[in-house]
């Protein structure tokens, strides 16, 4: 029976699964992730967001700071993250706070992204209703003229979050659903590890 091997570090881990699932050719979207939030009344809310760095200081992605994502984190920093790779039989769940990346690192990424994608970024006023898909293309419309040329300037609203784990489990589908689970838990520096029932 399959056994996820333990490790010191579970970041180690989750890179080795990642590239496993980038490497798969039937997996289209390997870091693609739900990430779970709050919101004021304490309903959670959920979506899909795509990851963009993992290091050992935890995992990024970008958001607009206005959307209602944006809003959430800034309001309540608890998030939860579940990758499944369905094809691999795999699943990473993770718990931890949320902190802002530094506006270096959120500019570097912001140009790295298709200029239209950026420009995109100054034209959706992301999560607001709007009556008429014209309001949208007027000002995709608007903001092209602006930068069309030249290079597109991060708006102040969007940026990106960095969420500092402090629980991560790996599971690994096996017969009779006798799953393998292994649970990372981070007491200061160090990771203690906990394998669970399935």
């Amino acid at each position: 029976m399959a056994a996820i091997s333990k490790v010191d570090n579970p970041i180690t881990l989750f890179e080795q699964w990642l590239a496993e699932a980038d490497a798969c050719d039937t997996i289209k979207e390997p870091t693609a992730m739900i990430m779970a939030t709050v919101d004021e009344s304490g309903m959670p809310d959920a979506r899909t967001v795509l990851l963009k760095g993992v290091d050992d200081g935890g995992f990024v992605f970008y958001t607009n700071l206005t959307s209602v994502k944006g809003r959430q984190l800034a309001a309540n920093p608890n998030v939860a993250l579940c990758f499944y790779w369905m094809d691999l039989d795999k699943q990473v769940r993770i718990q931890g706070k949320v902190h802002p990346v530094t506006d270096a690192e959120a500019d570097e990424y912001f140009h790295s992204r298709p200029k239209q994608s950026q420009i995109g970024a100054w034209a959706s006023k992301q999560s607001q209703p709007y009556e008429k898909r014209f309001e949208l293309e007027k000002r995709l419309a608007k903001y092209t003229a602006k930068y069309g040329i030249g290079e597109v300037p991060r708006p102040e609203f969007w940026s990106g979050f960095r969420l500092e784990p402090q629980r991560i489990e790996f599971w690994l589908k096996a017969p009779y659903r006798l799953h393998d689970r292994v649970q990372y838990t981070r007491q200061g520096d160090t990771w203690n590890t906990t394998r669970l029932f399935p």
